[in-house]
């Protein structure tokens, strides 16, 4: 019998890689997916032949997901966990953003998610079972001033989740979406934030760890949501 296939959209050196080396820890094959490869690259290489496709793939173009899920269907098998984690949106009030801000986070964040998910969707349904996890922020419960046109699509993008996980629950396709309260550990926001202590931010490797529990709940017991955040946060 094969391994299993998990395919990571949105993979970057922060909790795509986490993703990635968590599943892979399981012994699952997985298939790699983000705008450029400098990082899908590494992880492919590391993980030595067959055990990782690394493909580069914008997840707002139709064509090229659809590509993309053909060529890991035809070299992996079909996909048993998908991982929604590509997300972007700039900054910015009602007065600051324009149309170009809205519609750009809208199709990362909604747009890319839809067609990542109708790409496994066969195979999960006629299996009856697979899982599907999208990566999502406070902002979808909140709308600061400064994030209008992030929050409005992780909103949608919440929104999305839910009604997938109303109609493919009872088809046996656990949908789940994981809120992430706070900053996640990068290099790049322990330089923004160099007197934060270690324990202020959240490390990919355990939000993986929790993403990758999510997969193993018994049907009986299935979470649609999840928060995630360091225990000193205030919320």
């Amino acid at each position: 019998m094969a391994d299993p296939v998990c395919a990571i959209v949105g993979v970057g050196p922060g909790n795509g890689a986490a993703f990635d080396r968590a599943f892979r820890g399981q012994g699952y094959r997985t298939a790699l997916l983000a705008r450029r490869d400098e990082v899908i690259a590494s992880l492919a290489a590391e993980a030595g032949s067959g055990a990782a496709l690394a493909l580069v793939c914008d997840a707002t173009v139709e064509d090229q997901v659809a590509d993309a899920f053909a060529r890991v269907r035809a070299k992996l098998g079909p996909v048993e966990v998908l991982i929604y984690n590509a997300g972007s949106g700039r900054g910015g009030s009602i007065e600051d953003a324009d149309a170009t801000d809205l519609e750009a986070a809208w199709r990362t964040n909604v747009l890319g998610c839809f067609q990542a998910v109708r790409q496994v969707l066969p195979d999960m349904l006629e299996l009856g079972a697979g899982t599907i996890v999208i990566i999502g922020a406070t902002a979808a419960l909140r709308g600061r001033a400064q994030t209008l046109a992030f929050a409005s699509a992780k909103a949608a993008q919440r929104s999305l989740a839910q009604s997938m996980a109303r109609h493919l629950g009872p088809k046996g396709i656990h949908v789940a979406y994981v809120v992430i309260d706070g900053v996640i550990d990068l290099q790049q926001t322990r330089q923004a934030m160099p007197d934060k202590a270690d324990d202020f931010f959240l490390k990919p490797e355990d939000i993986a760890a929790s993403v990758l529990a999510l997969t193993r709940q018994p049907r009986s017991a299935w979470s649609f949501e999840i928060d995630l955040r360091p225990y000193g946060e205030s919320w």
